[in-house]
C-alpha cells in the first residue's frame, strides 16, 4: 500500500472513531425517558407492572380499594417526570399516600420484583434498569412505614 493510501485509512479509521464517540456520548446525553422510549413505552410499563402487581398475592391487598385507571394515571405521571419527561406528577407525596398502609420492606421488595418483571419481559437494558430502580429506591423511605 502506498503512503498516501496508507494516510487515507488512517484518517478515515479515526473518523470513524471519532463519530462512534460522538455518538454514544449523544446516546449517552439523552434522558432516561426518552432510552426507556417515550410516552407510550412508559404506559405499556405501568400497565404490565400494575398486572403484575394486582396479581401478586403478597400485595395487592394495598390496591384491592384503589381507582386503578387513577392509580395508572398517577404511574405515568410520576415515572415520566422522574425520569426526565415532559409529565407533571399531579398526585400526593409518597409518603402521604403511604402513611396509613404499612407496607413492610418484604412488600417494597415485593413491588420491585413485579418492576423487574416488567422491565425484563420489554428487554429494558440493565442500565436504564438501573437507573429506573434507583429512583424508586430513592423514595423507599417515604413508602415503608412499618
Amino acid at each position: 500500500m502506498n503512503p498516501k493510501n496508507t494516510l487515507i485509512c488512517a484518517l478515515a479509521a479515526a473518523l470513524l472513531s471519532v463519530s462512534a464517540s460522538v455518538s454514544s456520548f449523544a446516546a449517552d446525553a439523552k434522558s432516561l425517558y426518552e432510552r426507556l422510549g417515550g410516552h407510550a413505552a412508559v404506559v405499556a410499563v405501568v400497565d404490565d407492572f400494575t398486572a403484575n402487581v394486582g396479581a401478586d398475592a403478597r400485595i395487592n391487598k394495598y390496591f384491592a380499594k384503589s381507582d386503578m385507571v387513577r392509580v395508572k394515571a398517577k404511574l405515568v405521571e410520576q415515572v415520566g417526570s422522574a425520569t426526565g419527561g415532559p409529565e407533571k406528577y399531579t398526585g400526593r407525596s409518597m409518603k402521604e399516600t403511604h402513611a396509613t398502609m404499612g407496607v413492610t420492606d418484604a412488600d417494597f421488595t415485593a413491588l420491585v420484583e413485579d418492576l423487574v418483571k416488567t422491565l425484563n419481559k420489554f428487554k429494558v437494558p440493565m442500565k436504564e434498569q438501573g437507573e429506573l430502580l434507583a429512583i424508586l429506591g430513592s423514595l423507599k423511605p417515604e413508602i415503608v412505614t412499618k
